[in-house]
């Protein structure tokens, strides 16, 4: 790290990855000391924003909300059998 609290990156160009990636013995034994490929939290650094891809979450499933969402989807299911369009929230007859 330097002085600013960033990360130094080496930048290595396509050319020399490639050459790594083709010298490499792909069926060599992982060393002991290798160091994954993660993003470092610690310093702040991410791959990915959180708003694009947020943690996952898990809500409660309580029998009234499972009943609310069957009953939402089974509302949908009748609605479109029985030939009506709901795209805009009004069914209409889709012909």
């Amino acid at each position: 790290m330097n002085d600013t609290g960033a990360t130094d990156v080496e930048v290595i160009d396509a050319e020399e990855l490639e050459r790594f990636a083709m010298s490499a013995d792909p069926d060599a034994p992982i060393p002991e000391d290798a160091i994954p490929f993660v993003a470092d939290h610690a310093a702040g650094v991410e791959l990915l924003p959180n708003w694009y891809m947020p943690a996952p979450q898990s809500a409660k499933r309580t029998p009234a909300r499972m009943l609310g969402a069957a009953a939402f989807v089974g509302a949908l299911v009748i609605v479109n059998a029985a030939g009506l369009c709901v795209t805009y929230g009004l069914p209409e007859i889709a012909w």
